[in-house]
């Protein structure tokens, strides 16, 4: 079957687009605001083109309010995933980022954190 389209790109909400765009190069690698011609950034749209080709983009939203972890109320409604060498230092490398961890078990192989506007993500171990 034919796909009907390609994705472009995964878009987070945040308060502070250029500041959480940082956080995920720091995190991922990559360049934050490429001159790419789909789209203009600005105070209210970021980008992170990845090294492999793929592209986060993050736009501000008026009144964001961070999701909290467990809370049907105030859902996530999307998470990554990342795969780490090095869990543990991947830990504190995040840690000193921004984020904050939501849910621990080392034992397990991977952690749930929220990034600085609270959208979480996993590290998951190899």
């Amino acid at each position: 079957m034919r796909p009907l389209g390609v994705l472009q790109c995964l878009v987070l909400h945040c308060p502070a687009p250029r500041r959480l765009a940082a956080f995920y190069q720091e995190l991922l690698g990559g360049e934050v605001n490429r001159p790419d011609r789909r789209w203009a950034v600005n105070a209210d749209w970021s980008t992170l083109h990845l090294p492999d080709g793929r592209v986060l983009c993050f736009q501000r939203q008026p009144g964001h309010r961070r999701p909290v972890w467990g809370d049907s109320q105030r859902p996530q409604l999307a998470h990554l995933d990342i795969d780490v060498a090095d869990l543990s230092a991947a830990h504190e490398r995040v840690l000193e980022l921004g984020a904050t961890l939501l849910d621990s078990a080392l034992g397990r192989g991977w952690q749930v954190y929220a990034d600085p506007a609270g959208h979480p993500f996993c590290l998951l171990g190899h």
